[in-house]
């Protein structure tokens, strides 16, 4: 496992490249190397690179080869008049630390590549001689791009196509602009997560939109942020897809501009679409498409969101389809919902327990504030725990093995989450949802349930919930039996 030095100030490629004292100068010195798995190349700080870095060689899962950054200083930086960084065929690929700016291609350009992380990179001003996207990944397996910057780039902030498990976190793209150019087009891809971005067409010079998801499957889109654009959510055609728990605003443009679109491009089949914030637009969620086309739309449930300042309804249906549209927050002024007199007679999609408000800002508020019940019997006897510990266990046996919840066998008291590297808890902890409330767990295992009284049936006596434990790790959905069941006395809580 060597490490390789790159100074574009300092160093020489006829240098030996293993300190920083004896520095290359160029990536194309990195390029005549046969990198090996644990092999790292590092760019001094405050260095600018005129040229294309092409990575030819894989490392390994247990050693993967690392693009990265030493010294003090600004990141280092690479232009080109290609792509930025490039490969096909790589794998097992870590790039960290850098910017890369000013090129005519992409900024990443990965084809036909596997376990690829992407972190702490800044992308600006890409896409000059052609409408590419500053991060473009195609027919590739096990893409994550996480912490990173893109802005001011011609073409999409993300292009993402034909990869299976893909995770976009906690990203920030703005003004993506183009003919064509949406902050993130992802095509025919399937094992996605998408969670904690913060994307801005605002003052993006393109007619699209924000996300715009082709074919997905398996897709999940949460705690985003994104704001402005013709439509927030493009997800047309797709089987398996959450979206849920997102900011969407400022999307305008035209009369068909939606936060949530569906159904327009193909079959659409088990859509959950429920949290979000849908507010300073035209439409809500619209379920429609072409006229004549055989499209299905099935399953499609609209729940638990809040709706306001829109020019038109918060749903609209108005191609045949089966769903429902429940527990949502309207405010004063937004129309609820534009279905189909032929819908609303065929009593496939059905509109129930939805609320209007006055002030959607208050409601919100409230919603903040929920009722905060300590699982310790003394606390509150309104709310008891069957386990009175849960904590995490690390298992650094082989990914799975075993059950993820169990009992402890040396305290019947407590319930062990098993956590394999970092799936279970990541860096804001793990939540356990419920029906009536939710299970926050920390870092350090520490458990609080947070009952949110308004979801509580209204009647005496008490009621349960349980919580099992799933994880999703790209390919494959991993889950367990075992549960920690919370007990809630109405008598205590309901006057």
């Amino acid at each position: 496992m060597t490490v390789y030095y790159v100074n574009s100030a300092t160093g020489s490629d006829r240098n030996g490249g293993t300190g920083q004292n004896s520095a290359f100068a160029t990536l194309s010195k990195v390029e005549s190397l046969k990198l090996k798995p644990g092999d790292s190349v590092l760019l001094a700080k405050g260095s600018v690179f005129n040229e294309q870095f092409d990575i030819k060689y894989s490392g390994t899962e247990s050693a993967p080869i690392k693009i990265g950054s030493y010294g003090t200083g600004a990141a280092p930086v690479i232009h080109s008049s290609g792509d930025g960084i490039h490969s096909l065929y790589a794998s097992n690929i870590v790039i960290e630390n850098l910017k890369i700016s000013n090129t005519g291609g992409a900024g990443i350009y990965g084809g036909s590549v596997t376990n690829w992380t992407v972190r702490d990179v800044e992308i600006a001003k890409t896409g000059l001689s052609e409408n590419a996207g500053a991060v473009t990944f195609r027919s590739s397996k096990n893409v994550t791009v996480e912490d990173s910057k893109i802005s001011g780039v011609k073409g999409d902030g993300f292009w993402i196509e034909k990869v299976a498990g893909i995770k976009l976190l906690n990203n920030t793209v703005t003004s993506a602009s183009g003919s064509t150019a949406d902050a993130v087009q992802m095509n025919d891809s399937s094992n996605i997560l998408m969670k904690g971005n913060h994307l801005d067409q605002t003052h993006a010079s393109s007619p699209k939109g924000v996300i715009a998801l082709v074919r997905p499957t398996n897709a999940v889109v949460e705690d985003n942020v994104l704001t402005g654009g013709g439509f927030g959510i493009s997800a047309q055609a797709g089987k398996n897809v959450a979206i849920r728990d997102n900011d969407i605003s400022g999307y305008h443009g035209y009369s068909w501009s939606f936060a949530v679109g569906l159904g327009d491009q193909g079959n659409a089949r088990d859509y959950d679409i429920s949290g979000n914030h849908i507010h300073d637009g035209a439409w809500g969620v619209a379920v429609s498409g072409p006229s004549g086309a055989s499209y299905t739309r099935t399953n499609i449930k609209v729940h638990d969101n809040v709706f306001d300042d829109l020019s038109q309804a918060a749903l609209k249906v108005d191609r045949p389809a089966s769903g429902s549209f429940t527990n949502n927050t309207i405010e004063t002024g937004t129309k609820a919902t534009a279905i189909s007199p032929s819908i609303v007679d065929a009593h496939t999609f059905t509109v129930s327990g939805n609320k209007t408000v006055a002030n959607v800002e208050t409601t919100l508020a409230a919603a903040g504030t929920k009722v905060a019940a300590a699982t310790e019997v003394s606390a509150d006897s309104a709310v008891v725990a069957v386990h009175d510990n849960l904590k995490i266990f690390t298992d650094n046996g082989e990914a799975h093995r075993g059950n993820l919840l169990e009992n402890d066998s040396s305290d019947n008291d407590t319930l062990v989450l098993r956590r394999f590297g970092d799936e279970t808890v990541g860096k804001h902890g793990l939540t356990l949802t419920g029906e009536y409330g939710d299970i926050h767990v920390d870092r350090e295992g520490n458990y609080a349930y947070t009952l949110d009284e308004t979801k509580l049936p209204d009647h005496s006596g008490h009621v349960s919930e349980s919580f099992s434990y799933g994880i999703n790790d790209g390919t494959s959905h991993h889950s367990d039996g075992d549960t920690l069941t919370v007990f809630i006395h109405l008598d205590g809580l309901l006057s």
